[in-house]
């Protein structure tokens, strides 16, 4: 029986441009404000947003009824979506701030953001996620490139007091290095990326000195660097599936579209392999 019930209309958020910062030479951070974005309350460290961005020559701009524009003009019109971690949300000034990657004129949301001027305004959806770090875990492990950076920053703000915790980030040189919140109990490595992505970030964490006990795991980034962290979790560390967040957020060789439409089923197959896995406890 075909489901009749009405569509629910999608109501994305307004948010305005309040300043820009270039934090380092290839990533910008936009800080968003204004009146659309009141009852923003992100829970997570991987809070995301999913930005709107109209193609262009659309004829429309923000703000637009995404379901109304969807309903009257053809596909290649419709705004493209950019998903985007939330790097932090000051819900006493109103201010929520996501940091963009640059890689030159390629992309909607990088040329987006680096000429972004205040005043500018953005749709947006969301906020969504679901990892936090876990308060009983004896340590946590956190892994990524820059596009994870948002999270892995946004986690280690959140630890709890005198939480252990060994974070490796992958980066092109030292120039994109960041100044992260960093506890006692936290060893931050920098990983200066070689010719593929991932490769060198795969070789630190599966050849570093890991802590033993029981560990709650973030591994966000390439996908196939992302495959080979998720076989070491579970058959070097014995991590139990519920003890990760681990997703690839762009795969090598794949435009975005391409790679959101062909990511549930890379899940699928990932998940497919780890049956197969002789898991070490």
């Amino acid at each position: 029986m075909a489901d009749d019930r009405p569509r629910r209309r999608r109501t994305p958020r307004t948010g305005t441009v309040l300043r820009t910062t270039r934090v380092t030479p290839h990533t910008v951070r936009v800080v968003l404000g204004g009146d659309g974005l009141a009852g923003f309350a992100p829970e997570h460290a991987d809070s995301y947003v999913k930005l709107l961005f109209p193609p262009p020559g659309a004829p429309y701009g923000a703000p637009f009824d995404v379901d109304d524009v969807q309903a009257r003009l053809p596909r290649e019109q419709w705004p493209v979506t950019r998903t985007y971690t939330v790097r932090s949300w000051d819900a006493d000034a109103g201010e929520l701030t996501v940091d963009v990657v640059l890689h030159g004129d390629e992309g909607v949301a990088g040329p987006w953001a680096a000429a972004a001027r205040p005043g500018e305004t953005l749709q947006l959806f969301g906020p969504g996620g679901a990892y936090s770090p876990a308060a009983d875990a004896d340590w946590h492990l956190l892994a990524g490139d820059e596009t994870a950076l948002p999270a892995i920053a946004a986690a280690l703000e959140a630890l709890p007091a005198g939480a252990r915790a060994e974070a490796f980030v992958e980066v092109d040189g030292p120039e994109e290095e960041q100044d992260l919140a960093t506890g006692p109990g936290v060893t931050l490595t920098w990983v200066h990326r070689g010719a593929a992505p991932g490769v060198a970030l795969v070789a630190a964490v599966c050849g570093a000195d890991l802590p033993a006990g029981d560990v709650h795991a973030f591994v966000h980034g390439e996908a196939g660097a992302v495959r080979e962290l998720r076989r070491f979790l579970r058959t070097g560390l014995g991590v139990r599936p519920e003890r990760m967040s681990v997703s690839g957020y762009w795969r090598l060789g794949r435009t975005e579209d391409r790679w959101q439409a062909e990511k549930r089923e890379w899940n699928a197959a990932v998940e497919a392999e780890e049956q197969g896995l002789t898991v070490a406890w």
